[in-house]
């Protein structure tokens, strides 16, 4: 793997049958669908395949929109997704006048070949399709508006892009950056269904420069142009099953400002106490499964490892070990027992424990996702973790396992042992989380259980055991005890 491949955190994919539902049952795709269904073996349309005016109403009351205010849009937006995937074909008239009115037909639609995926496909089949639609509508959502193409039409009757100032990458890039955003945050567990992102916060986190504390009234400016951009897209994409998005409040867009900035939806939102009632009116999002999927499938189109939970069950433990101190906490845990489950716990427990050795940089950190791991494997497993309890890496880590699992006879741990597996573990947690408030509660703790605990510390044989001490000086609030942790740290590199 390359060493500047961007790698995102891995995510936990639903099935390939659950997606292909979520897909199917998605509003603009289930109306494209219905409509195709509807088009039959011949429908009248325009040259470019478009409905006409009278089978346009059809639809609309067909897809039970007639009432609402934007229906005849809805259906016609269904129409052009079916066109796109292939659920719609249509052939031109070679008797048609090509000076005929708009609304005469010159072409004829039918069900397209794509309709016979939707039932007799598998769900891959299925996801390409809608995958394929996806791309249609992602694109539609980078365009500028079309009364502002009307209005930008120069005078010669020819688009001046320049006037316009859309620069179609930049909008499309724009886009992905917002979408891999919400991705990065699902794969945390900050975002999702259950915890959709408000607006402002996701449209800041693509302006706001990470190192400003305070945005400038130019750069709030932005965000806030931003929101009114991306609620537009967004209200597009959500019925494509992409999102789950609760609109801005209209009202309080026309309250604010009658051009539709809405500044102020920043500073509430930027502030460390949020209300959250307050967050709600100014726009929630979420990607959904199918939107995870997605945008993991175009990332890994555009280059990026975008892994999925399971992905390493096939891999070696040492990948394995390698790879979860990187994962978020739940993740990680998913694929530790993903991996578990293909093989049998005594098998699984010596592999692990093989792959937890060495004396590198990463060591601890291998041992310390080794221990969570084993911490799943149930009792089966004893015979393989009393093989290692005289080994002077593995053996602290054994007994604790044991341990925790109730197991008797578990031979005493020589101080040597106990020493080694302390600096491991903070080794582990530094790598970790660095200088974290519960690295620091844990060496107060041991500090205060164990008197004399710097004139053994210093002697331990563990690569790490200098830099331990030195971050037990800077973390022991206590300024004497500190100071015995840096002297001892400087005794423990002059030994070597």
């Amino acid at each position: 793997m390359s060493g500047d491949r961007p790698t995102m955190p891995p995510v936990r994919l639903h099935t390939d049958a659950e997606l292909a539902r979520d897909a199917l049952s998605a509003p603009l795709f289930a109306r494209a669908a219905k409509l195709a269904r509807w088009a039959g073996e011949g429908t009248p349309v325009g040259a470019g395949g478009e409905l006409l005016a009278e089978q346009l109403l059809t639809a609309t009351e067909l897809l039970g929109l007639k009432g609402e205010e934007d229906g005849t849009a809805y259906a016609a937006e269904a129409w052009q997704l079916a066109l796109d995937t292939g659920l719609v074909e249509f052939t031109e008239d070679p008797d048609a006048d090509d000076e005929a009115d708009a609304d005469q037909p010159s072409a004829t639609a039918s069900a397209g070949e794509e309709l016979d995926t939707l039932t007799g496909g598998s769900p891959q089949d299925v996801l390409d399709l809608w995958l394929g639609g996806l791309e249609t509508v992602l694109a539609d959502a980078a365009a500028p508006d079309l009364g502002d193409l009307v209005d930008q039409i120069s005078e010669g009757g020819e688009l001046d892009l320049d006037a316009l100032d859309w620069n179609p990458e930049e909008e499309a890039d724009f886009l992905d950056g917002v979408l891999g955003n919400l991705y990065l945050l699902t794969a945390l567990g900050e975002g999702g269904p259950d915890r959709p992102v408000p607006l402002p916060a996701l449209a800041a986190s693509m302006i706001v420069p990470d190192d400003m504390d305070e945005p400038t009234d130019d750069i709030l400016e932005e965000v806030s142009d931003a929101m009114m951009r991306l609620d537009d897209q967004f209200r597009l994409l959500a019925p494509t099953g992409l999102v789950e998005y609760q609109p801005v409040d209209e009202a309080l867009i026309e309250e604010i400002d009658g051009e539709g900035h809405i500044r102020e939806s920043v500073d509430g939102v930027t502030s460390e106490v949020p209300e959250e009632e307050d967050v709600t009116r100014y726009g929630m999002v979420a990607l959904t499964p199918l939107g995870v999927f997605a945008v993991r499938a175009r990332m890994l189109d555009a280059g990026i490892d975008a892994p999925a939970v399971g992905d390493l069950a096939d891999k070696g433990a040492d990948t394995l070990l390698a790879a979860l101190p990187g994962h978020p906490e739940e993740a990680a845990r998913a694929e530790a027992e993903a991996w578990l489950a293909r093989r049998a716990p005594q098998d699984a427990a010596r592999e692990l424990l093989a792959a937890g050795r060495g004396d590198d940089l990463d060591a601890p950190q291998r041992r310390l996702a080794c221990q969570q791991t084993l911490s799943l494997v149930g009792t089966e497993a004893e015979p393989a973790l009393r093989e290692v309890l005289d080994d002077p890496q593995l053996g602290g880590l054994a007994r604790v396992w044991l341990a925790e699992h109730g197991a008797t006879d578990i031979p005493e741990p020589g101080e040597t042992m106990v020493f080694w597996l302390t600096v491991d573990t903070i080794a582990a947690q530094l790598a970790a989380e660095g200088d974290s408030e519960e690295l620091r509660g844990l060496v107060e703790s041991l500090v205060g259980r164990h008197s004399g605990f710097f004139d053994s510390a210093w002697r331990v044989d563990h690569p790490a055991t200098a830099d331990v001490l030195e971050a037990m000086g800077r973390l022991h609030p206590d300024k004497k005890v500190a100071k015995e942790a840096r002297k001892a740290a400087f005794k423990a590199r002059s030994r070597r």
